[in-house]
């Protein structure tokens, strides 16, 4: 008799521990800050002054300063910038431009289990949804240790190829070209408008990626496509980009829906990637004699 309730109590804990995994959820909340570039040598710098030049500096700090919401379950997440309400008027006129090259997506849905990501993008006005196999994160597991609000989190590190259309991470570049039309000139959003952020910065071809998560959050999920360690990522540095985890909540009442979008041109990351660089590409051969400028205002569709 004994032995049957026993048996009865362990079949019990194992269903409720079961189905306490399959209701798993929660919510982490990420601060992205990227060091806005410099503009030393960037084209039409001898016409900007130093007044100008930091306000377009501190509007680009601006720009890159988001806010992303993870929801997560045992197996699969969602991650999203989480909107800002639009200033309307000249604020950022002459930034819209570079805010989806530096990074801008929609829903980012990666599944740890399947090894899987979708993510659905904007470019120049058509819709892409990203489809492809989660990338290979080598980390290296480090002892070094820090906390992150009340949660214990250990140190890894890896060496990230960067692809030619990530402008998460430019340096500034060397161009000389002529910018006749921000010449005396204060108008912050004309200056910026002059400038084709694509050429004025290169590309790192790789760079160190420094991640802290914590095994007490024992889940296969992080940032974007950041994944692959045993405990969920609360902080990731690539040397530019720091994202950082400002609140966890975990089981809250209600539960959020956590799938792949479904909307746009299906894709794979490398095919979205060339059609990024030949694009960029035709703008700049568009405006061979304008320094390569107003990049932003020129209307291409891509096919």
């Amino acid at each position: 008799m004994m032995n049957k309730i026993f048996f009865t109590l362990i079949v019990m804990l194992g269903f409720y521990q079961a189905q306490a995994q399959k209701d798993f959820q929660g919510m982490a909340i990420y601060e992205s800050k990227t060091k806005a570039p410099k503009f030393n040598g960037m084209p039409g710098n001898r016409d900007i002054t130093p007044e100008m030049q930091k306000d377009m500096e501190e509007h680009m700090k601006k720009m890159l300063e988001k806010t992303f919401i993870l929801n997560f379950d045992q197996s699969a997440s969602i991650y999203k910038e989480q909107e800002k309400l639009d200033m309307g008027g000249s604020q950022n006129g002459g930034f819209r431009m570079a805010d989806p090259m530096m990074g801008g997506g929609g829903t980012f849905y990666k599944n740890v289990k399947t090894k899987s990501y979708t993510v659905d993008k904007e470019f120049m006005g058509k819709e892409f949804l990203v489809v492809d196999s989660l990338p290979k994160l080598k980390w290296k597991l480090e002892k070094e240790t820090k906390k992150i609000g009340s949660y214990i989190c250990y140190k890894a590190t890896m060496v990230k190829m960067v692809m030619e259309p990530d402008f998460k991470n430019p340096r500034p570049g060397n161009d000389n070209g002529e910018k006749d039309e921000v010449k005396k000139t204060g108008d912050i959003n004309k200056v910026a408008k002059g400038i084709n952020f694509t050429e004025s910065f290169d590309i790192p071809k790789e760079i160190i990626v420094v991640a802290w998560y914590t095994p007490d959050i024992p889940i296969n999920q992080g940032p974007e496509n950041y994944w692959g360690l045993p405990g969920l990522i609360l902080e990731i540095n690539d040397g530019r980009t720091i994202v950082l985890c400002s609140k966890i909540v975990l089981n809250a009442k209600d539960k959020v829906t956590i799938k792949a979008p479904t909307n746009g041109k299906v894709t794979s990351q490398k095919a979205y990637d060339e059609i990024v660089v030949k694009k960029m590409k035709e703008l700049r051969e568009m405006h061979p004699n304008r320094g390569r400028a107003n990049a932003g205002s020129a209307t291409l569709m891509v096919r």
